[in-house]
């Protein structure tokens, strides 16, 4: 990967390409293309109206829309106001928007024309936001669209707010076990403190140029999306953004563009290869594909090496570790299988990680335990959540991901459960206790408990076990449409079963592990 030294936060980003390639193209979204010294223009005149609308340093600013190149002008011109931008899953329901808006204490909101209509209808219930603007080609109504309402400043006068190393730049949402979702502060040291020790690693799958075209196809909301893009625009790489996640879209860009480095969920990868059009794609350009949220099946590895003909890299990482802490290599993925295929990898260069028990003590390989993880990439910590970001970073620095699972004897991380209840789906981290809270409304449900069990689709499927009330006539299907209603689709169970009891101990604490066992039966791991 390529090293600025004189780039200190994430604002001098688009202010060292402005210099060193104005004219290079950076951004690619349909047929509209930004160069890099249109961008560093527009980011400047971003920050300038930040400013006029009366938003000082560290203050938040979110966004609501899908991948658009517009994206990463506000994320400089953020950076260059000193201001955090607060980017929020569109895939949310209201109440969970207005949530994240109203504890980010949100001054302004940029909608996507997408949302427009829906943020119409509830942003009355917004505590903190004053003002909305439309991230589209127009406003709507007296909301003024994004190109109209900094087109008065200039664009030559950047206020250089951006502050120091260790300031908050983006505060990404993730849920907790609580259901309440903790706001994740990233700083720029989050993003560029490891860069020149990856540079000096000089792995190939780690080392973008500005020749490199990059595919941006998952959500920027997630880690996932926006920590593999700033990957490509850090090197001055050209970013091709897909919008909607649509195969034949996907595939059809990597052959026009002739994308060389891309980052997907292994469940993207399933649905490339089901569609028609994967057969007659040219994927020659392709040097890499950087896949996580879960281990890819060993099947589908097979067929993605051999339809695709490049690199795979498996990354695991985290919001609170701004993204990957370690990496399986290409040379470690066999199509005959090894035991390395069953790991997340190795640190990458700058992080280390340990395993610990119950007691905090470091535990010998083959052990199992949590997993923690050190490095400079290691968030700031939770917003306004100074308990929880104890329980979660210790005095030396030390991070505990919540992933039980163990080293071996080269540093290789195999995980085997997940200490907390988080079900991971398509990508998607979905916690359980906030499902129940929203089942729990059900006029016919006495107990219920959510829980993750295999899915060949998505990895992991949500399933509610339910004990019903006496007399109740409720179905699965009536229990499911309920849950529509209050939160997000993704985190609707896809079924139902109904027991007469849950397991619970003496105190009443529901043991969900003897919920789970007999859907992970036969199985030597308990993610998928």
């Amino acid at each position: 990967m390529a090293y600025y030294p004189e780039v200190k936060t994430l604002a001098d980003v688009a202010r060292h390409h402005a210099r060193e390639r104005p004219d290079s193209v950076a951004l690619v979204e349909g047929e509209k293309q930004i160069a890099y010294g249109e961008l560093d223009r527009a980011s400047t005149a971003c920050a300038a109206a930040l400013i006029a609308e009366g938003v000082k340093p560290q203050g938040r600013v979110a966004v609501l829309d899908k991948n658009a190149a517009d994206y990463f002008t506000l994320l400089f011109g953020a950076a260059k106001a000193g201001a955090v931008l607060v980017p929020v899953n569109w895939r949310l329901a209201a109440p969970e928007i207005t949530f994240i808006l109203d504890d980010a204490e949100a001054e302004v909101l940029f909608v996507g024309p997408d949302f427009v209509p829906a943020v119409r209808y509830f942003h009355g219930e917004f505590k903190t936001v004053r003002k909305i603007v439309v991230m589209g080609p127009a406003g709507d109504g007296d909301w003024p669209s994004f190109a109209d309402w900094i087109a008065p400043f200039d664009t030559a006068a950047d206020p250089k707010l951006d502050g120091g190393e260790k300031d908050t730049v983006l505060q990404m949402y993730t849920s907790g076990t609580t259901g309440n979702p903790k706001g994740v502060m990233l700083s720029h040291w989050n993003f560029l403190g490891n860069v020149p020790l990856r540079e000096a690693a000089a792995e190939d799958w780690a080392t973008w140029t500005p020749d490199d075209v990059a595919q941006v196809a998952m959500p920027l909301f997630h880690i996932g999306g926006t920590g593999s893009a700033f990957l490509g625009i850090y090197a001055g790489a050209k970013l091709v953004i897909t919008r909607d996640f649509d195969p034949a879209l996907v595939l059809r860009q990597i052959e026009e563009h002739r994308i060389a480095k891309v980052f997907y969920v292994p469940a993207v990868l399933m649905f490339l290869l089901q569609h028609p059009a994967c057969q007659t794609t040219d994927f020659s350009s392709l040097k890499f594909i950087l896949y996580g949220a879960s281990p890819i099946p060993l099947d589908l590895l097979r067929k993605s090496l051999a339809v695709f003909k490049c690199g795979f890299v498996q990354v695991y990482g985290m919001t609170e570790t701004t993204g990957l802490c370690t990496y399986l290599p290409a040379e470690d993925h066999d199509p005959a299988g090894n035991e390395r295929m069953r790991s997340a990898g190795k640190p990458q260069v700058g992080v280390e990680v340990k395993v610990i028990d119950a007691e905090g003590n470091t535990l010998p390989p083959r052990q199992v335990g949590e997993i923690c993880t050190r490095s400079r990439a290691v968030m700031a910590g939770y917003w306004k959540r100074d308990d929880a970001t104890a329980k979660t970073i210790d005095a030396d620095g030390w991070l505990r991901t919540g992933d039980a699972g163990y080293l071996d004897e080269d540093g290789y991380v195999y995980i085997y459960d997940r200490v907390k209840d988080m079900i991971v789906s398509g990508g998607e981290n979905i916690y359980p206790a906030e499902i129940e809270s929203a089942l729990f409304g059900h006029p016919d449900i006495a107990d219920v408990a959510v829980i993750g069990v295999p899915d060949d689709k998505w990895g992991e499927a949500v399933k509610a076990v339910v004990v019903a009330k006496p007399d109740s006539r409720a179905t699965a299907d009536e229990i499911i449409a309920f849950a529509r209603t209050r939160i997000a689709g993704y985190k609707v169970p896809r079924s139902v079963d109904f027991v007469e009891h849950l397991p619970r101990n003496a105190s009443g604490k529901l043991l969900k592990r003897e919920l789970r066992d007999p859907y992970w039966a036969g199985r030597d791991r308990r993610v998928n």
